[in-house]
C-alpha cells in the first residue's frame, strides 16, 4: 500500500485543526473505538473505547496487567486489533503497518530502553531523524557526513538537556539521561500524537523532577497519551484520566472526576 509523505499529511492537519480552533470546535487527534485483543482464549482488550482532543495529556492508569501496553501497542500498530477501530486525526490507521503510523504522525517511547547502545547520543537522534527524512533513501555519503542532520540532532539533544552529551557513547551515561535521550528521538520524528510508556519507571527523585520538567515543556501542538504508575508526578500533568482493568475501561474522565470515583480507590489506589 501507498502512503503519502509526512510533510503534506502534517501540513493538512495543521489546517484542519487551525480551520476547527477558528471555529470553535474541538478537534479529536485519536479516535479508538471498540478496540479488541485476545492471545489465544485470553481477551487482553474488551471493546476499548479512548478520544483524545488536540494538545490533550492523557493518563492511562491500572493495575499491572490492566492491558495499557497491549493498547499501546495496537495504537502504535507493533500488535494488530482482533476488532474495533483507530483513527489519527479523521485518519483510519487500523490495519496500517507500525511504519506507516509512525509517518502520519505517532511515535513512543518505551518501558524498557529501545536505543542503539553502541552509537553517541547524537547518532541515536540523527538515526531517529533519517526515518521520516529522504535521506534515508540515500545509500551514498557517510552519515558523519550529514551535518544539517547533526545540527537538528543537537536541536533536539539541547530540549532535553543533553546537548553537552552529544557525542558521548550511550554507556557512559546515566538511566536518567537514557530516558531523556528516547524522549528526545521521539520528538524529532515531529509527532501528532506521542505515546510515554511510563517515562518516569526507574528514576532517581531528581531524574523525575527532571524528566517532569521536561514533558511539562512540551509544545501543545503534540497530543500525549501517556501510562504511568507514579501518580505523584503523572497528575500533575494529566487533563483526563482512563481507568483499565482486565483490559476494559472502567471510568474516565477529568483528574478529580477520576481519583475520587471509589472504582478506582478499589481497583488501583487501594483505599
Amino acid at each position: 500500500m501507498r502512503t503519502r509523505p509526512w510533510r503534506p499529511i502534517r501540513s493538512r492537519w495543521r489546517r484542519h485543526r487551525e480551520c476547527e480552533r477558528r471555529e470553535g470546535r474541538s478537534v479529536t487527534v485519536l479516535d479508538v473505538q471498540g478496540l479488541t485483543k485476545s492471545f489465544g482464549g485470553l481477551k487482553v482488550t474488551r471493546g476499548v473505547d479512548l478520544a483524545l482532543e488536540a494538545g490533550e495529556r492523557h493518563l492511562i492508569i491500572g493495575p499491572n496487567g490492566a492491558g495499557k501496553t497491549t493498547l499501546f501497542n495496537l495504537i502504535a500498530g507493533d500488535l494488530s486489533a482482533d476488532g474495533g477501530s483507530i483513527r489519527l486525526a479523521g485518519r483510519d490507521l487500523t490495519r496500517h503497518p507500525t511504519a506507516v503510523r509512525a509517518r502520519q504522525g505517532i511515535a513512543r517511547t518505551f518501558q524498557i530502553l529501545t536505543l542503539f547502545g553502541r552509537d553517541t547520543l547524537v547518532h541515536n537522534v540523527m538515526l531517529a531523524l533519517m526515518g521520516r527524512a529522504p535521506l534515508r533513501w540515500r545509500p551514498w555519503g557517510a552519515l558523519r557526513r550529514e551535518q544539517d542532520l547533526r545540527r537538528r540532532a543537537l536541536r533536539q539533544l539541547e530540549a532535553v538537556g543533553l546537548a553537552d552529551k552529544a557525542d558521548l557513547p550511550l554507556e557512559q551515561t546515566s538511566y536518567g539521561e537514557k530516558r531523556r535521550l528516547e524522549i528526545a528521538m521521539a520528538l524529532a520524528q515531529q509527532p501528532v500524537l506521542l505515546l510515554l510508556d511510563e517515562p518516569f519507571a526507574g528514576l532517581s527523585a531528581e531524574e523525575r523532577a527532571t524528566v517532569h520538567a521536561l514533558l511539562a515543556s512540551v509544545s501543545r501542538e503534540i497530543t500525549v497519551l501517556m501510562i504511568e504508575h507514579d501518580m505523584d508526578v503523572a497528575l500533575a500533568l494529566a487533563d483526563r484520566i482512563t481507568l483499565l482493568h482486565y483490559g476494559e475501561v472502567i471510568t474516565a474522565g477529568t483528574r478529580s472526576e477520576v481519583v475520587d470515583d471509589p472504582r478506582t480507590r478499589e481497583i488501583y489506589l487501594g483505599h
